[in-house]
């Protein structure tokens, strides 16, 4: 048989894997028991190709409301054929984070982009959008949660000449609102920069 020449590791058609969960694994392994069976049962896990940081291709994945699989498809292949540099999309349950968003937003340089994560809102008891998988954090190290003095993840430094950084005129941000998402970075009274929602009732 005639071996398929897939490329040289870190191309399209052989990215660097970096999270290979089942979708047991990567939704319902340690999630919370309080998580409402119609919330787990609209989330699908999609595989995403992105430019890493070494300036290869990587595959990742992420779990999020099957109505935004279509969008999210859209949107990485936009964030390859600009070579935005994505640090590592893999979901919050991995082992690595066990389901602590503290702990996934400072890993590496750029911190690693999620999605489904049921928990509350920074400084509050009401659920974030996050809870539904109708929201992405993308780089959270460089785009961080700013409200007052409070800064998340811990230390983290917004600066929006830096490579990475998301801004109001950055193509990935005009992107998102193209598809009917609003940006975090819009908000007066706290800035989310990182941050991506698109709701349904």
């Amino acid at each position: 048989m005639k071996k398929i020449n897939t490329g040289p590791l870190g191309s399209f058609y052989n990215p660097i894997i970096d999270s290979g969960m089942t979708r047991e694994q990567a939704l319902l392994v340690g999630l919370q028991k309080d998580c409402p069976f119609e919330i787990i049962d609209m989330q699908c896990l999609i595989a995403v190709r992105y430019f890493g940081l070494d300036r290869l291709i990587h595959q990742g994945q992420l779990v999020i409301d099957k109505r935004l699989e279509g969008d999210i498809e859209k949107i990485f292949q936009f964030a390859l054929s600009i070579e935005y540099q994505i640090d590592s999309v893999i979901p919050i349950s991995h082992p690595l984070f066990k389901w602590d968003d503290e702990v996934s937003m400072s890993m590496g340089l750029y911190g690693n982009s999620s999605a489904f994560n049921f928990r509350t809102i920074a400084h509050s008891t009401r659920l974030s959008n996050h809870a539904k998988g109708q929201a992405i954090d993308i780089n959270p190290k460089i785009n961080p949660y700013i409200k007052g003095d409070f800064v998340q993840p811990a230390g983290a430094i917004y600066d929006p000449n830096a490579v990475g950084s998301l801004t109001t005129h950055h193509p990935l941000v005009i992107k998102f609102k193209e598809l009917g998402w609003t940006w975090g970075g819009d908000w007066i009274d706290r800035k989310d920069y990182q941050h991506f929602q698109k709701i349904f009732e």
